[in-house]
């Protein structure tokens, strides 16, 4: 009995060390899957949204707009591919996210902001990226979304 008592105890000990060690990696995946989001968001300004979005989606990526039926995979990238980016730019900023257990899965949200070149204006929504690690420990995003129609001010208190 006493053997069990110290294997049950040593056993309980050693799971509680490893979740702790999981919940740390899981909290520096998490926080290393918004940098990586920023990165986009950084990329689509400074480069245009196309090139962001052609750099950072998956081979089998989906893209949902409105009015449509989802874009998927090769389709996806032949859109953007076509899409004419010069007129606007589009940044966002997450909000927050997650980090599937296995660490191989995840998501962001947020409000994005699209500053047409012509107008003094900006149009705010919202949007959410579900993403999946590469083998080689690349993050690239599986489905794309975002709605319009955050109210400025509502914008203004998200950030």
């Amino acid at each position: 009995m006493k053997y069990f008592l110290l294997y049950f105890i040593s056993m309980l000990l050693m799971f509680s060390c490893n979740n702790k060690k999981s919940i740390s990696v899981k909290i520096a995946d998490k926080k290393e899957l918004i940098e990586i989001d920023r990165a986009f968001s950084k990329m689509s300004e400074e480069k245009g949204m196309k090139n962001a979005f052609i750099e950072f989606i998956d081979s089998n990526g989906v893209l949902l707009r409105s009015d449509r039926m989802p874009i998927i995979g090769a389709n996806a990238i032949d859109y953007l591919i076509q899409l004419n980016d010069t007129g606007f730019t589009l940044s966002w900023e997450p909000n927050d996210g997650d980090i599937a257990s296995s660490g191989d899965l995840g998501y962001t949200y947020g409000i994005y902001a699209m500053k047409p070149g012509t107008k003094d204006t900006t149009i705010y929504g919202t949007y959410t990226s579900i993403w999946k690690k590469e083998k080689n420990g690349k993050w690239k995003f599986v489905l794309g979304s975002g709605n319009e129609g955050v109210g400025e001010q509502a914008a203004d208190n998200e950030q």
